[in-house]
């Protein structure tokens, strides 16, 4: 039976054409996605469908997904498309799976960043300042509330622009780390790290911009290839069994020399005392002198120095070195002090000369080393890269422009061994995408391994976390094993404080709840931005009646105000104290989900601000997705012109293309977008809503009285209810799994290949063709309704404006939405092992059969395939044997069909006898016999007669 059963080709005594059940539905093929999906939006918003949501769903089991905060600046790109579309897709399925998924989404406002580009606007000239502004001379208050504006901008433009892609969430209920109440609690859990004892002041070496003059995070760093300049140096050994000869250090920092407090070598390397026997021109080597590398890197030394013939004078251990005392390598320019030669379990050979130069103001294990063994550690550099005078004869030269005149000074000091250029990965700010130094400056500090234990207590909650994909375990599980403690101050306006005060006499900081709450209780009012009004200092330590506030009445000129603004990764990691249990819903939260990066970001400062604060880590499971490249795997870039950008999808094709993309994807990996790719989501969706326009046109007039108990179906019905358990169970691990990897290409290849291809291609005839009291037809409908109830709600996370089209348009525009409903709970006994070997065997048996016919009507042998009648011989006991012919007519499609044992499966295509019908085109002896509708065949004759005049 074919979709349009009415030869018009013939001219018939009688038209029959309004005899056949031809499908009927106002559900359209052409989607129109752009236009219909903002008139669904504007349904949703105007009948409050989110406050009725929640109020239906009270007393069910709460699902809470928290959300990570966007940053407020700027557009969405298409990496904020992929995330939100994958928490929405989640949202909504555990709310259709029966939970209470109350979704508070939230942003992210303060940190540098937004103050950037405020300043930009100050310096731009042709800006509303001219250029005009600097940002030092703009009184605090006011340069916050320009900040506070600009950040207000865009969480304005984010919001309409999420709401566009169909995310579900309280949208009027938003959380952003600059509302009051939120400015109030990201205080309060500082004071709780206060009043613990976990927060310290200390000196050490941060990551920091000499640009934007401030410390920076771990999560802020990206790497970038650098061209450094490199030096080779010699440290002459004053004292010691080497006395005489000189350690060559290596270093690709050279600015950090006038830091240089020290040598380190490795205790277990061997080192090569080596006489210099000759040199290349123009090598800085001399002969006759001794030096000291690693043996290992004796080959690469010399030639990287010149060195053309030496003699080894022996090889001794690292700790041969012990005690040794050098000269700084700029001894009599103003560095006249001894160098102690130390030991260090860092020291490698992988590069260099087997000895590290400490300089414990600028690197991680220079300053560690230099704790224990008690180095100075002097402020040779300023905030904005340059040095101060604690570096004589460099005093102002920027650090990134100082590589020639330290040579210069080495040189002359007498020490310059070979000096060259390297590019390697180095540290930039993602914010300037200028490079960082390592500078030791006076900041605030969590500690990871204090009495509070946060470092154990971390590791501990990541073991017991469910991870999607787990190999996110290890991941973040290594770097808070390897991390150090938590610099948490910037040096910045724009954020929360860090609100607390120090006794200038002592040092001591201020611990003193009743000051901290008095501080929380103004924030909370108004704002972080009372810290920086006039007088806020004896406002919170010696405050009047009446006045928010505590302490015990002291002097503020005795203590000092911090400045300091909080990192805001501890802001972000904070968003549970002031999301979660304040608006009702459980905490810990049931999953945290962002992308990979954020193991070292958001994950990793939520785990160790709520393992510090409350013992417990703030989630139950974690989810990662990849990152998005162009079609060709690239980066996207605007200087490459390959960027992707939702807002244009949408435009062009709908937000439930882009959805369907994302949940088409293996996002735990990296996705792959692009004008291609687009195309082939549109056309899997063509498909798809492809078999809900006929499911809706084959379901119309459908009613309870019409429905088939299980028991009275046909097998093919039977069949499909079984694979409809099949998906069930499917989707509902993925529910349970926060995995839906797979899930979306199973629905799809579900309607093209099991129904359009097979079960819908065999019930046409019947749906078309038989009465409407059939019982077959009515078995159909039955299971086509099921077909829909099941399709549309397994569908409406993921294309959440078609589903809910497919919905109404059965339903009606007044019926409650698809979103209201929950997923199908279908009946156990529509499981059925035995029919589903059955009918895989059958359909094993139709593949070869049907391209058996294809290949005689590509031949011409036959036109249609219901021109032919098949003879078909399958082996004993195969399934396929205990059909009747009958059943095999239909579902091979063919006019007849006759079947019998053998060896094997065997075919014999011929040509129908009989005639057609003019209703269902079947070719069969009988049609010519009635009288009343010579035209006809039997079975359409009773129909017809049937049916009112």
């Amino acid at each position: 039976m074919n979709d349009a059963p009415v030869d018009e080709t013939k001219t018939a005594a009688r038209d029959y054409r309004k005899t056949v059940f031809l499908p009927a539905t106002v559900f359209p093929m052409k989607a129109d996605l752009p236009k219909r999906e903002p008139a669904l939006l504007k349904k949703w918003a105007d009948s409050d469908s989110w406050t009725r949501l929640r109020a239906k769903s009270a007393g069910k089991p709460k699902f809470v997904l928290h959300d990570g905060p966007p940053y407020a600046n700027g557009p969405l790109h298409i990496g904020h498309a992929l995330n939100k579309i994958l928490k929405d897709v989640i949202n909504r399925a555990a709310q259709m799976a029966g939970k209470d998924a109350n979704y508070i989404p939230g942003w992210d406002c303060h940190g540098l960043p937004i103050e950037w580009k405020v300043e930009e606007e100050y310096r731009n000239p042709k800006g509303k300042y001219q250029g005009g502004r600097k940002k030092d001379d703009v009184p605090v208050l006011e340069f916050r509330a320009e900040c506070r504006a600009y950040a207000a901008h865009w969480l304005g433009v984010q919001r309409e622009e999420f709401e566009r892609l169909g995310v579900a969430g309280d949208w009027p209920d938003r959380y952003a780390t600059m509302d009051f109440p939120s400015e109030a609690v990201i205080a309060g859990e500082i004071g709780k790290f206060l009043m613990n004892g976990s927060l310290y002041r200390g000196l050490r070496p941060v990551m920091w911009s000499p640009v934007e003059k401030t410390a920076l995070a771990e999560a802020e760093i990206e790497y970038h290839d650098h061209v450094s300049p490199t030096l080779w140096a010699r440290l002459p050994l004053v004292s010691g069994k080497f006395a005489g000869a000189s350690i060559v250090i290596w270093t690709t920092t050279p600015w950090t020399i006038p830091g240089n407090r020290a040598v380190a070598y490795g205790p277990e390397i061997d080192y090569a005392v080596v006489h210099v026997a000759d040199t290349r021109e123009g090598s800085h080597l001399k002969v006759g002198e001794t030096v000291i590398v690693a043996l290992p890197l004796l080959p690469k030394f010399s030639e990287d120095a010149g060195l053309v013939a030496h003699v080894i004078k022996q090889v001794v251990k690292g700790t041969a070195l012990e005690g040794a005392i050098a000269a700084h390598p700029l001894r009599g320019h103003g560095y006249d002090f001894d160098v102690p030669v130390l030991a260090g379990d860092f020291v490698t050979t992988e590069a260099g000369t087997g000895f590290v130069h400490i300089a414990p103001g600028h690197g991680e294990d220079d300053f560690n080393l230099g704790r224990i063994h008690g180095l100075p550690i002097p402020e040779t550099v300023n905030d904005d890269g340059t040095f101060t005078h604690h570096a004589p004869g460099f005093e102002g030269l920027h650090v990134f422009k100082a590589h020639d005149a330290v040579y210069a000074a080495v040189e002359a000091a007498g020490n310059m061994v070979a000096k060259s250029k390297m590019t390697h990965s180095y540290p930039h700010s993602w914010r300037s995408k200028k490079p960082v130094i390592f500078r030791a400056t006076p900041q605030w500090f969590i500690a990871m391994d204090d009495s509070n234990e946060i470092r154990r207590k971390a590791l501990d909650a990541i073991a017991a976390t469910h991870f999607v994909p787990d190999a996110g375990r290890n991941r973040i599980g290594s770097m808070v094993a390897g991390r150090p403690d938590w610099c948490i101050s910037r040096q910045r306006a724009w954020g929360v404080p860090i609100a607390v005060f120090v006794d200038r006499k002592t040092g001591e900081v201020l611990r003193d709840q009743s000051v901290m709450d008095g501080i929380v209780e103004a924030f909370r009012t108004e704002g972080a931005d009372a810290w920086y009004q006039p007088g806020a200092a004896a406002r919170f330590l010696n405050p009047g009646a009446g006045s928010a506030g505590g302490g015990n009445h002291r002097n503020p000129d005795d203590y000092e105000q911090v400045m300091d603004i909080v990192d805001v990764w501890f802001e972000s990691g904070s968003t549970h104290a002031f999301v979660l249990p304040p608006r009702g819903l459980p905490f810990p939260a049931d999953l945290y989900l962002e992308g990979s990066d954020q193991h070292r970001g958001w994950f990793q400062s939520s785990l160790l601000e709520s393992v510090g604060s409350r013992g417990v880590a703030p989630f139950k499971a974690i989810l990662t997705h990849g990152f998005v490249l162009d079609e060709g795997g690239r980066k996207m870039s605007k200087s490459l012109g390959n960027v992707t950008a939702p807002q244009e999808v949408i435009a062009k094709y709908g937000a439930d293309i882009l959805r369907l993309w994302v949940m088409n994807s293996d996002t735990a990996e990296d996705l792959r977008i692009g004008k291609n790719i687009l195309e082939q989501q549109a056309e899997l969706y063509r498909r798809m809503r492809n078999t809900l326009r006929w499911l809706l046109g084959n379901i119309a007039g459908f009613d309870e009285a019409e429905k088939v108990p299980v028991a009275e179906m046909p097998e093919l019905e039977r069949w499909v209810l079984h694979r409809l358990t099949e998906l069930d169970a499917r989707i509902r691990k993925a529910v349970a799994d926060y995995d839906w990897s797979g899930v979306l290409p199973e629905i799809h290849a579900f309607c093209s290949t099991d129904l359009s291809a097979f079960y819908f291609d065999i019930r046409k005839d019947s749906l078309y063709c038989d009465a409407a009291s059939s019982p077959r037809r009515r078995a159909a409908r039955t299971v086509i309704d099921q077909l829909h109830r099941c399709l549309c709600a397994w569908l409406a996370p993921v294309l959440c404006f078609t589903a809910e089209e497919a919905w109404l348009s059965r339903f009606g525009e007044g019926a409650e939405s698809v979103h209201f409903q929950e997923f199908p709970q279908l009946p156990a006994e529509w499981r059925d092992e035995a029919v589903a070997a059955r009918w895989n065997d059958i359909r094993r048996t139709r593949r070869l059969v049907t391209a058996s016919l294809e290949d005689q009507r590509r031949d011409g042998a036959i036109g249609s395939s219901l021109q032919a009648a098949v003879s078909l011989t399958v082996p004993e006991g195969d399934a396929a044997g205990t059909l009747a012919a009958e059943d095999w007519a239909e579902i091979l499609i063919v006019s007849q069909a006759a079947i019998a044992a053998g060896p094997e499966v065997a075919l014999e295509v011929s040509a129908a006898p009989g005639a057609k019908c003019e209703r269902c085109w079947r070719v069969l002896p009988e049609v010519g016999r009635s009288a009343a509708h010579p035209t006809l065949c039997l079975r359409c004759e009773s129909v017809v007669e049937a049916l009112p005049a």
